[in-house]
């Protein structure tokens, strides 16, 4: 964890890394780095952690992360024969040139890099047409593959194509040290969300008291851990009525609800649709 966070993954000799991810799961741990980060999954789902956003990731995705924003790529791991595959993209601020950034004619990509801050989403017909000039980039050398990723953020700066994910109110407060927590805490809610987790469980698991535990979550995470957890359910529900095709009381029980009528509540207030119309959304795609 510790390499993750201080170790640059591009070569002093190069003006950025390109890479094809083949392996059994994307992210083993919550972690963030000074560079910025291209993703597109090829394939894998699971859950996909951004500053304070937390949302189920699928295969096409594409994701641009700014310097230093907190993220990880969690894949579902019930079918280990599966594999994790996608295409990363690193590069750093001076890929372009501090100089030529305060130039007029690049504005648009200063607001670019300034919306990376909070990380956003590739979607509609902007995610089909980069989605292929990834899928081309590994392939290219020297000057050209510069001019393939410079071709990918001119259309991220003219297209209204793109979802911000972490709130406005994000900032990363977290050190070194907060990582490796923040993982443990992670990984224990990604384990047991399906039943309670009082929150003295998870001040035992952290070595906090109920109270240090809640303010030092609510300071990291931007959100208190009882909407991170139900955060956590409502992800899993979406992914049981899309590909477990399972009603919505199947689906409310199994990912850790209590009632239906507070299911409903919340999975109204996440996606701003009830679970049967969201199943529904997807059989029309």
């Amino acid at each position: 964890m510790k390499t993750a966070l201080k170790k640059s993954p591009i070569p002093k000799t190069h003006a950025f890394v390109v890479q094809q991810l083949n392996q059994p799961i994307f992210d083993p741990n919550w972690h963030f780095h000074p560079e910025y980060q291209l993703f597109m999954v090829l394939k894998g789902q699971g859950t996909r952690f951004i500053g304070d956003h937390v949302k189920q990731f699928y295969v096409g995705d594409i994701t641009f992360t700014g310097p230093n924003l907190p993220h990880l790529w969690k894949s579902d791991t019930e079918d280990p024969g599966k594999r994790a595959e996608g295409i990363v993209v690193y590069f750093d601020y001076d890929f372009i040139g501090e100089s030529l950034l305060q130039k007029e004619e690049y504005i648009r990509l200063r607001h670019l890099f300034k919306k990376s801050l909070r990380g956003f989403d590739v979607i509609g017909k902007t995610a089909t047409i980069v989605g292929k000039k990834l899928k081309e980039l590994p392939n290219l050398q020297g000057f050209d593959a510069v001019l393939g990723l410079l071709q990918i953020l001119n259309l991220f700066s003219k297209t209204e194509d793109l979802k911000v994910l972490a709130s406005s109110g994000y900032t990363n407060t977290l050190r070194e040290g907060d990582t490796e927590r923040m993982n443990m805490v992670y990984a224990h809610v990604m384990k047991h969300f399906t039943r309670k987790i009082p929150i003295t469980e998870m001040a035992g698991l952290t070595n906090m008291t109920t109270s240090s535990f809640s303010r030092y979550f609510k300071t990291h995470a931007n959100k208190t851990f009882s909407e991170f957890v139900s955060e956590i359910r409502i992800g899993h529900a979406c992914k049981l009525l899309i590909d477990k095709k399972m009603n919505a009381s199947q689906a409310c029980y199994q990912s850790g609800f209590r009632t239906l009528s507070n299911f409903n509540r919340q999975f109204k207030a996440a996606t701003n649709c009830t679970p049967t119309a969201y199943k529904e959304s997807y059989k029309m795609k």
